[in-house]
């Protein structure tokens, strides 16, 4: 009973976790918790806890984690100065003529929404307030609208410059180093967000092609649920005006990523920067709105670093317990190697987007599978791709997704919530054979990172 500890503590968490109490002081009250039971039983070594103080300061002074407030200033910055409405009204006005235009041009707004704030109750809250009313009053069918909204949010997951994919940079980035180190590498390659952004472009941008697709064959197969908006038409200059201040900042944080002229970290200051001048130039930024810019940045960037703290001390806790060996041995004894391995991995992960965010899973289940499934050989960045878009997936799917609660929140209450279920099916499918295209051709994440590092 004793070896399997480290399960319980995982367990614990999990129902914790699912009464509603903090995340933060859940993880490390839990693991303390357990971490003084097992030195009072003798099953645990207090040497463990003694490099939290490293752990951290390790944290704290991590150059990567930075990228993350500075990420959250400019997705905050973007949301309060009113870019994303005019974006959207742009688009509207553009495509809103055509059957299924105005579903398009949520998609494509929602896209940048979502690459800037990479947090999709942020992304799918603003576009439900903007965007549900404007295409149920146009007639659109209430399941298409609701499921291109919760679609749409959760691209924040893949989308680069993802706050999602900054954190499980780092934390594959510490995984790979690890895992490495146990394949008697002593020189590891180093595996950095970049990478991940770079990786997750062609997925992300194949993913909103696809949306767009369905969006188009549907209106087409049935107009009466996706019919031309009503209103005037907006000229082509009059779209660019409002598309693209938003798409030259965006192309400006990745392109000098990719570029390799600024870090992550540098390029999300650049990004941060570029959203305050852009809200200026538009006249969207006063003292009081500024106010309210740095207290929703100041907010959410608390809560991430308490929870990376909280899961710190969960991880040297669940490692001293064993945890660790445990499941690598049971990996080890799986059929079908790495790829077994792997697929159960996802599937764990999937289950697990029903009641804890993607925080909490990059920080809690990642570090404990990572080192162990890169130790078999498989590529970060295909993995970091393939756990963002399993996330993103389980955040879709009825009827614990994330999303659907955001939408459901700001929605009607005449919309019946079947309808949003229904609608997010489609989505789900698209997303799926995302997935397993991936599976199958992993250069789909890994070709284009290896052609800019040549």
């Amino acid at each position: 009973m004793v070896e399997y500890t480290s399960l319980y503590l995982f367990l614990a968490v999990c129902l914790l976790l699912m009464l509603g109490y903090p995340v933060a002081f859940t993880l490390a009250g839990t693991a303390l918790a357990f971490a003084a039971g097992g030195i009072l039983a003798g099953h645990f070594d207090p040497g463990f806890l003694a490099a939290l103080p490293g752990r951290i300061y390790g944290t704290m002074s991590n150059t990567t984690l930075i990228a993350v407030p500075l990420f959250i200033l400019m997705g905050v910055i973007l949301e309060k100065s009113r870019v994303a409405e005019e974006l959207l009204e742009s688009m509207a006005g553009l495509f809103g003529g055509f059957r299924g235009g105005l579903g398009i041009s949520v998609v494509v707004v929602g896209m940048f929404l979502a690459a800037s704030t990479g947090i999709v109750g942020a992304t799918v809250v603003t576009m439900g307030l903007l965007s549900l009313p404007s295409m149920l009053r146009n007639g659109y069918s209430p399941s298409l609208a609701t499921g291109t909204i919760c679609a749409t949010g959760t691209l924040g997951q893949i989308i680069p410059p993802s706050i999602a994919l900054v954190l499980l940079g780092d934390i594959l980035s510490s995984a790979y180093q690890q895992a490495q180190l146990k394949m008697d590498i002593f020189n590891p390659q180093p595996v950095s967000v970049g990478d991940l952004f770079v990786g997750a472009l062609i997925p992300g941008l194949l993913l909103v092609a696809l949306y767009i697709l369905y969006l188009t064959v549907y209106a087409r197969l049935r107009p009466e649920a996706a019919p031309p908006a009503k209103g005037e038409r907006a000229s082509v200059t009059e779209a660019l005006v409002g598309l693209l201040p938003p798409l030259a900042l965006i192309v400006v944080v990745l392109g000098s990523i990719m570029a390799g002229a600024a870090t992550p970290t540098e390029a999300a200051g650049i990004g941060a920067v570029g959203a305050l001048l852009l809200a200026i130039a538009k006249g969207q930024m006063n003292l009081q709105r500024m106010r309210e810019v740095v207290t929703s940045t100041l907010e959410v960037t608390c809560m991430v670093f308490l929870i990376l703290i909280g899961a710190a001390v969960f991880s040297l806790v669940f490692r001293g317990f064993g945890g660790e060996e445990l499941i690598h041995h049971f990996f080890e004894g799986m059929p079908g190697g790495a790829m077994g391995a792997t697929l159960v991995v996802m599937v764990v992960i999937f289950l697990l987007g029903f009641i804890l965010d993607f925080i909490e899973i990059t920080f809690v289940v990642v570090p404990i599978v990572g080192p162990i499934l890169l130790a078999m050989g498989l590529d970060p960045v295909w993995l970091g791709i393939m756990i963002a878009l399993n996330l993103q997936t389980s955040f879709l799917t009825p009827p614990f997704g994330f999303a659907l609660f955001y939408l459901r929140g700001v929605a009607p209450e005449s919309l019946p919530t079947g309808a949003i279920y229904r609608g997010v099916v489609p989505f789900i499918i698209i997303q799926l054979m995302l997935m397993a295209a991936l599976w199958f051709w992993p250069g789909l994440a890994t070709w284009l990172p290896a052609l800019v590092k040549n």
